[in-house]
């Protein structure tokens, strides 16, 4: 019995030098006590948890080197590989989950519209949902502040920057004609229509290294990853009718639209200011193939359309008035694929090529032109840690342009090939779920103009509070003159302009609230001698600028049940000396004073979805040709109240109706003067104003899918 006992004791003897004790205490960065945490042998059941105090203790049986786990909700899992002898009396701090809802975000000069972002201002519907966009993304856009209202232009006037300043791309790739062409007075749409994208990211200036050639901003356009289901959707409008089409299947999918716009009927009601010979006319189809690869999406999209038109329009030099017509074919093609490599490393390519044909008759004059665009991009991503990644890339871009002037006088050719080079490199630091760093650069070099140029780019986000934060923003950008100089000349050097920005951003439970300062510099803006380019002109870069002001943006969609609303203001205090400006001043496409509410309420009563709208803009300046001051007077503001009513008649069934500018404000673009003076030595003068007051859309949109729930409200 005595040796029974003996090996009893020197058993539990044995078991008590095999168990180790595992022991420490958790913290976080800035010495806080973690209770909570997790804390286990990886690949075993042995662990505990930390006490209120912070520390832990429990034993195994495990020996030799092994793995210690430490994990607890919003830091980052430690792992800490040692012997298990090694393991005990340890000082454990844990880092802050970065990658967190709560973390800071680079957001100085950015708007984002997608349901996948952290902070988003806009949503996906809220593009196609706004009263006064008629469906068009641009028109959105326009209701954000940092955009100024040109309502006979109709594309995007960003920060004291001309339309031509800002760039489209679609998966990253760029889109060289994004505008439907249009004639004086008549505003232009986007082509490409919201149906096919989720996501938007619309940058205001201080825009990522991985874009260039773009002074003002660049606006990117995602395309969707995967739709949700087989669907067909019908629709009937005034003004024509559009059938669009997705086809899903196990690894991939294919959606196509069409749409077919032909305003003649409509004038036959609503008669407006142009004597149409042949109203305008457009056909527009577009389609994107997506495939599931085992490591990542392909994707290819393609769009085309035609647009038609004949009409003359008043002229106060022409007693007939001014004959113009216009016949345009545009082709756009992308190819995307996106990517996972071994070891964090992900891949981003893609290409596209645009084809467009514009055919321009005014009075006598023809003008033919054709366009080859082509744009090729590599982007590496390495992603070190959470706190750390890198991307970098090259890019091509090749443009050939030609166009030719016929009269009864001339017949000449111009054009110009437009080669550009582009690398880019761009690191994110994150130092803490406060603290994130963007810096870049990125290196463009233009054959045509024999110039190489480097731009350096730098964002810094902080965030001071629970829900508030403030970004700085620095770049410089630089860009080839626009065609309508270089199919005259090549002896020039990029534009360039430099941006600064301060913002503030405040987010919780559906609000947000934005204020944004910033300031841009203009150096070697292209000069001429004439009222516009032609081929006698003496060019030169020695324009200059600069534009400043505040953006601010408040949203609500939680206050008040079944309502959203948001409302944008800009400040703008700009000049530049370019084109034939003989002296600084402010350029005629900007307003001082750009204003914009936007709401949207949802009746449950009448199962539908009101919107209204309101825009204002301070007067635009125009040369008064009685006086002696240039760009000196004023138009009186734009004022347009729009009005949108969607009504479900069943869940698949949509009544929709618009109207822009509800109470009819006789807006003023602008002035066009007389050539010569009167008899009294004066020069009258005609008010540039808008082909019709208001605009009246009417259509029916009918959805036919597997679930019967889904419908077109997206698209509206």
């Amino acid at each position: 019995m005595k040796i029974i006992n003996l090996i009893f004791i020197l058993c539990l003897g044995l078991i008590s030098q095999a168990q180790t004790t595992i022991s420490g205490k958790v913290t976080d960065a800035k010495g806080q006590i973690i209770a909570g945490a997790n804390v286990y042998l990886d690949g075993t059941y042995d662990g505990a948890t930390t006490m209120e105090d912070g520390k832990f203790s429990f034993t195994t049986d495990e020996v030799g080197t092994q793995t210690l786990m430490i994990s607890f909700l919003s830091y980052e899992t430690k792992s800490m590989i040692l012997d298990v002898s090694l393991l005990n009396n340890l000082n454990i701090k844990l880092r802050e989950d970065v990658n967190a809802l709560d973390a800071v975000v680079l957001s100085a000069g950015t708007f984002e519209a997608s349901d996948n972002s952290k902070v988003s201002v806009l949503k996906p519907l809220d593009v196609v949902t706004t009263a006064s966009a008629l469906g068009d993304f641009v028109g959105a856009l326009q209701t954000l502040p940092g955009t100024s209202t040109n309502a006979e232009d109709g594309r995007l006037f960003v920060r004291g920057g001309s339309a031509d300043e800002t760039q489209i791309f679609i998966d990253g790739i760029r889109v060289f004609t994004p505008y439907t062409p249009t004639t004086n007075n008549l505003p232009t749409r986007g082509r490409y229509s919201p149906f096919l994208f989720d996501g938007i990211t619309f940058s205001t200036g201080g825009y990522s290294a991985e874009y260039g050639q773009a002074l003002s901003s660049v606006l990117l356009l995602n395309t969707i990853d995967e739709p949700d289901q087989n669907k067909t959707e019908i629709g009937l409008m005034s003004v024509g009718a559009s059938l669009g089409n997705t086809q899903k299947w196990e690894r991939s999918s294919l959606s196509a639209k069409v749409n077919y716009i032909n305003l003649g009927p409509y004038l036959q009601v609503y008669e407006d200011r142009n004597d149409w010979e042949k109203p305008f006319e457009n056909f527009q189809g577009e389609t994107v193939f997506r495939q599931k690869l085992n490591n990542g999406n392909l994707k290819f999209y393609a769009a085309f359309d035609a647009t038609n038109l004949e009409l003359t329009q008043e002229d106060i030099n022409e007693a007939d008035g001014l004959q113009f017509k216009l016949n345009n074919n545009n082709f756009y093609t992308n190819t995307s694929y996106k990517g996972i490599l071994n070891n964090n490393w992900s891949i981003a390519t893609g290409l596209s090529y645009t084809f467009a044909k514009n055919k321009f008759g005014i009075e006598e004059n023809n003008i033919n032109n054709t366009e080859n665009s082509f744009h090729a991009k590599l982007k590496l991503k390495k992603r070190f840690n959470s706190r750390f990644k890198l991307n970098f890339g090259i890019e091509q871009f090749l443009t050939e342009f030609e166009e030719n002037f016929v009269n009864t006088s001339i017949d000449e050719t111009y054009g110009f090939n437009n080669n550009i080079t582009a690398a880019f490199t761009e690191a994110d630091i994150v130092f803490s779920k406060d603290l994130a760093l963007k810096v870049g650069l990125r290196g463009d070099y233009s054959s045509m103009l024999s110039s190489f140029n480097v731009a350096p780019r730098a964002a810094l986000a902080y965030k001071v509070a629970e829900h508030s934060q403030v970004s700085f923003a620095y770049g410089n950008f630089f860009q080839n003159p626009s065609a309508e100089v270089l199919k005259f000349t090549e002896d020039l050097e990029p534009q360039k302009t430099s941006h600064y920005i301060f913002n503030y951003q405040y987010v919780n439970n559906g609000r947000i609230f934005r204020a944004e300062l910033y300031r841009k510099d203009y150096d070697n803006l292209v000069k001429f001698d004439s009222q516009f380019p032609d081929f006698s002109n003496d060019y030169n870069n020695n324009g200059d600028g600069y534009a400043q002001g505040l953006d601010v943006f408040w949203r609500d969609n939680t206050s008040v049940k079944n309502l959203d609303y948001w409302v944008s203001y800009s400040l703008l205090d700009t000049q530049r000396n370019h084109r034939n400006f003989p002296t600084a001043a402010q350029p005629n496409f900007t307003s001082k004073h750009n204003f914009n509410i936007v709401g949207k309420l949802w009746v449950d009563g009448l199962k539908s979805q009101i919107g209204l709208d309101y825009a204002h803009s301070s007067g635009r300046p125009f040369t008064d040709q009685n006086t002696n001051q240039f760009l000196g007077a004023r138009t009186k503001s734009f004022n347009s109240v729009s009005f949108n009513w969607a009504y479900l008649i069943s869940q698949q069934k949509i009544l929709y109706f618009s109207v822009n500018n509800v109470f009819g404000f006789r807006n003023v673009n602008g002035y066009q003067y007389a050539n010569t003076p009167n008899t009294n030595g004066t020069f009258n003068r005609r008010a540039l104003t808008p082909a019709a007051d208001q605009f009246f859309f009417v259509g029916f949109f009918w959805t036919i899918s597997k679930d019967k729930t889904d419908n077109q409200l997206n698209d509206l």
